[in-house]
């Protein structure tokens, strides 16, 4: 009779089978000390081992006994970023060991996370560069692209304040044989009071591409000038001038003072220069326009300086070969929306007319006074 292991009439338990799909689990000294399992390799059991990339723990292992066999340190970079590096997405590795990790060892990692999302402070979002770097980049603006230069950041904006950069700009455009008027001048450029309007003015007669768009502008019988709508008459005059035609024509000029954009938009802060520029941009024609208007006889018009422009309307005239004008001028602004009477407020009416122009204050053909 054979002799068993166990007691006689008692059945022996059959031996346990590990279960399929359990975890391996890997020391991170096992990696230097020669014990391979089969989970360290791409072709084992994915039952076995869920992730088809390095453990971190192999990949730290690893780099740590190369650098001591080299005689190096140990390298900080972690093996996360090493893994990127190589082109494995980064997020992958992190949400299967989540997944197979405990629930202490979930929380353990969960707060690891949040401690390093608190040292990354909130503020560091860019880096500020000192003044001297932008006043170097403004040399090579185009006056097209000062506005989006200043955009940039605070102190990009504060370098188009300064004088240096207006007086650079003036240099770097000007020509010997570009005819300006008196106060345009290299000579009166020395001034610090109106530089930046000066600037402006001096590049519609100097830069081409400025040039060329106060030749492209239309007629204004083409379009109606809704900008200079609730605008300020600040002055009226007339002179008479010689034309194509024996008789003599006379120009009745308008000069209206816009309504300021942060008034129309409710806006009553912004930024403004720094104190010691002030002067620099100071320009008293700001906002301000001319609506300047040929006609081919004299023609009375009541007083409106100081009136506020609400209506302007261009047709033909009575001999079909002109335009006629009317302008509509009241005490107070018009509010949106609302209609204006067809015999409200004060009417200058203009028939027959030449031409009719309308000047910004930069514009070359714009009178602004010497002593700006």
């Amino acid at each position: 009779m054979a002799r068993g292991l166990g007691p006689p009439g008692r059945p022996q338990p059959a031996p346990a089978m590990p279960k399929r799909g359990k975890r391996l689990k890997f020391r991170a000294h096992d990696a230097c000390s020669g014990r391979v399992t089969v989970a360290d390799y791409a072709n084992s059991d994915p039952a076995v081992v869920k992730s088809g990339r390095v453990k971190k723990a192999v990949a730290n292992a690893v780099q740590q006994e190369v650098k001591s066999l080299c005689g190096l340190e140990a390298s900080r970079v972690p093996a996360e970023e090493a893994l990127c590096g190589a082109g494995e997405p980064c997020g992958s590795g992190d949400e299967l060991d989540a997944q197979e990790e405990g629930p202490n060892e979930r929380t353990l990692s969960r707060k690891k996370k949040s401690k390093r999302h608190k040292e990354t402070p909130e503020g560091a979002v860019g880096e500020e560069y000192p003044m001297d770097i932008w006043l170097l980049l403004a040399a090579y603006i185009r006056p097209e692209d000062i506005v989006k230069f200043s955009l940039i950041c605070k102190n990009a904006w504060t370098v188009t304040c300064t004088a240096a950069f207006w007086t650079r700009l003036y240099r770097r455009h000007y020509t010997l044989d570009a005819y300006l008027p008196l106060r345009l001048r290299p000579e009166s450029m020395e001034k610090l009071r109106c530089l930046r309007a000066c600037v402006i003015r001096s590049l519609y007669h100097m830069y081409e591409p400025f040039a060329a768009r106060i030749s492209k502008n239309p007629a204004i019988p083409e379009i109606t000038p809704s900008i200079l709508k609730n605008s300020k008459c600040l002055l009226f005059w007339c002179r008479k001038i010689a034309g194509n035609r024996q008789e003599p024509m006379w120009e009745f000029n308008f000069k209206f003072k816009k309504q300021s954009p942060r008034l129309k938009n409710k806006c009553v802060g912004g930024l403004q220069p720094p104190i010691q520029y002030e002067d620099v941009h100071t320009n008293p024609d700001q906002d301000c326009c001319l609506l300047q208007v040929t006609t081919l006889n004299f023609i009375f018009i009541p007083i409106v300086m100081g009136m506020i422009f609400t209506l302007f309307t261009i047709n033909v005239s009575t001999d079909m070969r002109h335009h006629r004008v009317r302008l509509v001028f009241q005490d107070s602004p018009i509010q949106n929306g609302r209609k204006l009477g067809s015999e409200q407020g004060v009417q200058v009416v203009l028939d027959p007319v030449h031409s009719v122009r309308l000047f910004d204050w930069w514009h070359p053909q714009y009178p602004f006074s010497l002593r700006a």
